[in-house]
C-alpha cells in the first residue's frame, strides 16, 4: 500500500489484489473510453482489504468515505524495466514507456542525451527497446509476464529466481538428453538452459571438490553439483550446450570494411582466423564484446551471448554501409553448438574425427570444418572456460546426433554434461569478462583489462579518437580479479 497527501485529504493506493489486465484496444480514445485514459472504473471488491488495512495503519481513516474512486493503470513490461530508445521501425521516433515517477528524472536525462549526443552516459541495456525476442511480443506471453511483474513488484526477489510461466518456449536439440540427465533448467531469452545436472551428484564423492557448501539465502537456486561439474571440466572433459549463443553472418564485398569500422581489433586476418574484439561507442564505452571468425574473404561469423544477441545485432545493422555492400543475417536458429572443453577434449574428439587436431594442425584461435561421424561441423578452437577445447557448430537438425556421438565417445574418458553454473564459475576463475555483468558501455577496454584487443594502428574505427585520448590520459579505475581465502 501507499499513501500521499492530496490537499486536505489522503490518497490511498494498493497493490493488494490480483492484477486487473487491460487490453490496449480498451485504452484507445473513442466515445466509450473513460474520462481519463489512464483510469478505469472503480471495483469496490478489489479495495476491501486495502480499506481495512488503511484504517489499521492510520486510525483516522477508519470508516472514512471516499470522495474520488478509480482504478489507475500502470505499465508493466514482461521484465519490469522501461522501454527506451529509438523505434526499430520508424527513424526519429523515440520511446520512453513504462516509466515510473521515481525513474522519470533519470529517464528524461538519459533519453535526452541519447537523442542529442547519440548515446546516454548511463548504460541502458536492460531498458533497450530492441531487447524483446519474438515470443515476448505474443499476447499470452505479455499477459502472463506483465501480471506476474505486478504481483512481485515490491517483493524481495532472489537474483536467480526463475519464472514459472511461460516456459519451454525455446529448446535446443539436446533438451531430451539433458532431461534424462536430470538437468535443472534456468530460462534466458526464452531458452531453457541447464544450470546443473542431478546425475552429476555422484561426482562429489569421486572428485576432490571444494566450495560445495552454501546455506540460507545464497543456497537458493544452487546445487553443490555446480562445483563438481567445475572440477570435472578442469580434470576431465565436459560438454556444454552453447546453442543459445547468438550467431550472425556478415557478408558481401564490404563485409571486411564494415567490421573494421565497428571493431577495435584487427579484422583483416587470414581465412580461418578467430578474433576476440570489442565494439565501442563514440566515447569509448564497450558496446559489444564478441568473437569474429573469418569463414571466407567476404564472409564472417559473429558470435555473442544469447541474451545480448538482439542488442549486438542492432548495433551492427545500424552501421551497415548505405551502398548495400555488406549485410548481416541472424543464423542463430540454424546452428546448434556444443562447447567441448577439458584436458581430454582432444582425445575425445580424435576418437570420432579423422582431421588433424594437433596444436600444429589446428592452432588456438583458428576455425576448421571437420566431420564428426556423419555430422559436418565447424569447429572453433576457442575456450570461454580456459581449458583446451572447441566450440562445435552443426546444423540444428543434426544436433541430437552430434550430442550422442560425443557422449558415446567420451564415456571411457569420464565425460560429463556441465551446466551454466559451472560455465560461469569457470570463466570467472580465469577472469574472462561477461558483457552486461562485468563490463558495458560505462567502461572502456582499458578499464576493463581488455586493452589488448584494441589495435590503434589498423586505421579508423568508431571510438578510436576517444580511446586514444583515454590511453594518453590513463585510467583511474580498473577491473581486477580477487581471490578469497577461507579462514
Amino acid at each position: 500500500m501507499y499513501f500521499r497527501q492530496v490537499g486536505e485529504s489522503y490518497g490511498i493506493g494498493s497493490y493488494n489484489h490480483e492484477p486487473l489486465l487491460v487490453d490496449a484496444e480498451d485504452i484507445l480514445d473513442h466515445e466509450d473510453a473513460p474520462i481519463a485514459p489512464a483510469e478505469t472504473e472503480f471495483t469496490p471488491k478489489h479495495f476491501e482489504r486495502a480499506a481495512a488495512a488503511a484504517g489499521e495503519l492510520l486510525p483516522g481513516l477508519k470508516g472514512v468515505g471516499l470522495t474520488r474512486k478509480f482504478n489507475g493503470m500502470f505499465s508493466f513490461t514482461t521484465d519490469g524495466f522501461p522501454v527506451l530508445g529509438e523505434s526499430p521501425q520508424v527513424r526519429g521516433f523515440w520511446s520512453a514507456q513504462a516509466v515510473w515517477i521515481t525513474q522519470a528524472g533519470g529517464v528524461g536525462k538519459a533519453v535526452a542525451e541519447w537523442i542529442v549526443n547519440g548515446e546516454p552516459t548511463t548504460d541502458l541495456r536492460e531498458c533497450d527497446i530492441r531487447r524483446f525476442h519474438p515470443h515476448a511480443y505474443t499476447r499470452p506471453y505479455v499477459k502472463a509476464r506483465a501480471a506476474q511483474q505486478y504481483r512481485e513488484v515490491y517483493d524481495i526477489i532472489h537474483p536467480l529466481q526463475q519464472m514459472e510461466n511461460p516456459r519451454n518456449l525455446r529448446l535446443t536439440p539436446f533438451f531430451a538428453r539433458q532431461q534424462e540427465l536430470g538437468g535443472v533448467f534456468f530460462e534466458n531469452a526464452g531458452w531453457e538452459r541447464p544450470q546443473w545436472y542431478d546425475s552429476n551428484e555422484g561426482l562429489l564423492d569421486s572428485l576432490t571438490v571444494t566450495g560445495e557448501t552454501r546455506t540460507g539465502w545464497e543456497a537458493r537456486e544452487w546445487s553443490p553439483t555446480v562445483a563438481a561439474e567445475h572440477v570435472a571440466t578442469r580434470e576431465r572433459v565436459a560438454m556444454f550446450d552453447l546453442t543459445p549463443f547468438a550467431k550472425f553472418e556478415v557478408t558481401g564485398l564490404g563485409a571486411l570494411a564494415t567490421l573494421q569500422r565497428l571493431a577495435t581489433n584487427q579484422m583483416n586476418k587470414p581465412v580461418g582466423s578467430i578474433t576476440y574484439t570489442s565494439m565501442v561507442t563514440p566515447s569509448g564505452g564497450i558496446k559489444c564484446d564478441l568473437t569474429v571468425t573469418r569463414l571466407d574473404e567476404d564472409r564472417f561469423m559473429v558470435v555473442t551471448g544469447g541474451a545480448m544477441g538482439l542488442h549486438d545485432l542492432a548495433w551492427i545493422e545500424a552501421h551497415l554501409p548505405a551502398d548495400g555492400s555488406a549485410r548481416v543475417d541472424d543464423v542463430s536458429a540454424a546452428l546448434c553448438c556444443i562447447g567441448l572443453w577439458g584436458p581430454s577434449a582432444r582425445d575425445l574428439l580424435s576418437r570420432i574425427c579423422d582431421d588433424d587436431l594437433s596444436n600444429e594442425g589446428f592452432p588456438y584461435m583458428r576455425a576448421k570444418r571437420i566431420a564428426l561421424g556423419e555430422v559436418p561441423a565447424l569447429a572453433l578452437r576457442i575456450s570461454y572456460v580456459g581449458e583446451l577445447g572447441w566450440e562445435i557448430y552443426a546444423p540444428s537438425e543434426q544436433g541430437l546426433r552430434l550430442w550422442d556421438i560425443l557422449w558415446e565417445a567420451g564415456q571411457p574418458l569420464g565425460v560429463v554434461a556441465a551446466g551454466g553454473g559451472a560455465f560461469d564459475s569457470l570463466r570467472l576463475e580465469k577472469g574472462y569478462r561477461l558483457w552486461g555483468n562485468d563490463i558495458h558501455t560505462e567502461y572502456n577496454p582499458y578499464e576493463a583489462g581488455i586493452g589488448f584487443a584494441v589495435r590503434m594502428r589498423k586505421g579508423d574505427f568508431i571510438g578510436r579518437d576517444a580511446l586514444r585520448q583515454i590511453r594518453a590520459e590513463g585510467v583511474g579505475r580498473k577491473l581486477c580479479c580477487m581471490t578469497l581465502a577461507r579462514l
